[in-house]
């Protein structure tokens, strides 16, 4: 009996392994669709195969469409896109291929990372198997398998070795420089906003470097070690990258102190480990239809914020080990500071759980380790919501994997096209082979990335509200065939407002591509009459 359960860590963490194998395996068949913001990542890509150079978004230029405009795309960091590259080139497979075996090799590699960094401080492997199974169970891990979500998942691969690295030096010299210089150069490149764990990582890093020192230049010293690199990596970082261009951080309009400024900061750990924000398709920010009203979405959130802040309490309180109770008060007050910070001022960030995965993450052992003290009633809820939570995550993976093996189109890319039929994207296809100085037009960045021969306009689609910035959708002049692709429910003011996007086109011809799917075409350019 004791040897079957001396086992049984073993054994959770070998079928996970085979598990994500097989989920890996399956993916490289049935590559993923994308979410919007790799996407734009792969538009980058796809303009520095034309020629537009590194990380460089090349389209037509809104104020006259014969020409181009290039912009550094400083919003999202290049790593998204160029590991799938990667793996495209040497391989020699497609984009959605390559994208398959980085999701794999992420997932795989992230769940090494966190298993040794739990390890190292000090949770058995019990602790250990079972907080990874969580890990597994929750729809934030099985969501890369359907739609590539980017700098997320690479972020994934790297945090736990991040963190383990934070853990393991205790002195200074060269291994801690690099260590500090690398990292952050390592995590930027992966996804830019490692930026916040970053300096809550290396804030962890230090603490722990002058533990039970008194005095006070050693402290200042050890700071130094720890700072200088930082600062190199930082200001590296902006120079060569972020002082390029526009980020998230360019966008504030004032400050605006609202419930969730802080509420949905310190609700985080709840919402990230028990995929509630996914549940409800976004308590705040939604991504499908709302689950619940603005003010029951309020009352939850700060229900749920109350709760987190408990459960944190007990986890620092029960817990034996220093270093886990400083990691966790670390992270846990530099994302409310540094979120809230950022909402306050109204910076283009969304109120999504997925910003706050890592401390999800963090305080996982934590809450196992107290449950494993607790009553039999208590350990039996948490396995049926675990269970229920693993449940919908693997209909979420199945259906996925039906619908982009079934439903969605496929182009040169290999990636899943959901918004676009194969009937459709054939057409188009065929059309870009036969033209070479035209321009698609799409509502959906994805869909472009199969245009190999041509220019291509993405426009913001439009809601029902038919509200819209004509500075957005607006572009002056001529500049060849113009091919503008809509969904047939498009039929009626959206096309048209779509259309007179374009006023230096008439003659609009209009043919359906599909059965959902409409091409407005126009070769003639609008004579303007001079009074």
């Amino acid at each position: 009996m004791r040897s079957s359960q001396s086992n049984l860590p073993k054994i959770i963490i070998v079928l996970t392994g085979i598990a994500i194998l097989v989920m890996g395996i399956v993916l490289f068949i049935i590559p993923p669709a994308l979410f919007p913001d790799p996407a734009n990542g792969f538009q980058v890509l796809r303009s520095a195969q034309l020629g537009g150079g590194f990380n460089n978004m090349v389209a037509p230029d809104q104020s006259d469409i014969s020409q181009d405009y290039s912009e550094f795309l400083t919003w999202w960091s290049p790593g998204q896109y160029l590991i799938p590259y990667f793996f495209k080139l040497i391989l020699g497979i497609t984009l959605g291929q390559g994208i398959a075996i980085t999701v794999t090799f992420c997932t795989l590699f992230g769940l090494i990372g966190f298993y040794y960094f739990f390890r190292k401080l000090g949770f058995d492997e019990m602790i250990t198997s079972l907080s990874l199974l969580f890990i597994l169970c929750q729809v934030a891990f099985f969501v890369p398998f359907v739609y590539y979500n980017g700098g997320e998942i690479l972020l994934f691969a790297f945090m736990g070795w991040f963190l383990y690295g934070c853990l393991a030096i205790n002195k200074t010299g060269v291994k801690l420089v690099l260590f500090v210089l690398l990292s952050g150069w390592i995590g930027f490149f992966f996804k830019s906003s490692f930026v916040w764990m970053y300096i809550a990582g290396l804030c962890c890093l230090w603490l722990r470097l002058v533990a039970n020192r008194r005095n006070m230049w050693d402290i200042i010293k050890k700071g130094l070690w720890v700072g200088i690199p930082a600062l190199v990596s930082l200001v590296t970082i902006y120079v060569v990258f972020l002082s390029k261009g526009r980020s998230p951080a360019s966008g504030a309009s004032g400050l605006k102190l609202t419930a969730e400024t802080f509420g949905f900061p310190l609700a985080s750990p709840l919402l990230s480990d028990f995929s509630i924000d996914d549940f409800a398709h976004g308590l705040f920010y939604h991504f499908g239809p709302p689950l619940f009203s603005p003010g029951l979405a309020l009352g939850i959130l700060l229900l749920l914020a109350l709760m987190s802040v408990l459960l944190i309490m007990a986890i620092v309180r029960r817990s034996r080990n220093n270093n886990y109770r400083l990691f966790i008060i670390v992270f846990y007050v530099v994302a409310l500071f540094f979120f809230g910070f950022a909402y306050l001022r109204q910076l283009n960030i969304s109120y999504e759980a997925r910003h706050y995965r890592v401390l999800g993450i963090l305080i996982i052992p934590g809450m196992i380790s107290l449950l494993a003290g607790s009553k039999i009633i208590y350990k039996a809820s948490f396995a049926f919501i675990s269970l229920a939570i693993a449940g919908f995550s693997v209909h979420y993976l199945f259906k996925g994997y039906y619908f982009n093996h079934h439903i969605s189109a496929k182009g040169p890319t290999g990636i899943a096209q959901p918004n676009i039929d194969q009937t459709a994207l054939n057409k188009i296809m065929q059309l870009d082979r036969e033209n070479k100085d035209a321009i698609f037009v799409f509502i959906s960045n994805d869909i472009g990335l199969e245009i190999s021969h041509n220019r291509i306009i993405t426009l913001p689609p439009i809601g029902d509200n038919l509200k819209i910035d004509m500075d957005e959708y607006a572009y002056e002049g001529f500049a060849g065939p113009l091919y503008i692709v809509l969904p047939e429910t498009y039929n009626g003011p959206k096309e048209k407002m779509i259309m007179k996007s374009f006023p230096g086109y008439t003659g609009f011809n209009e043919s359906m591509l599909s059965n959902d799917y409409v091409l407005y075409s126009a070769t003639m350019k609008r004579v303007s009459v001079k009074k």
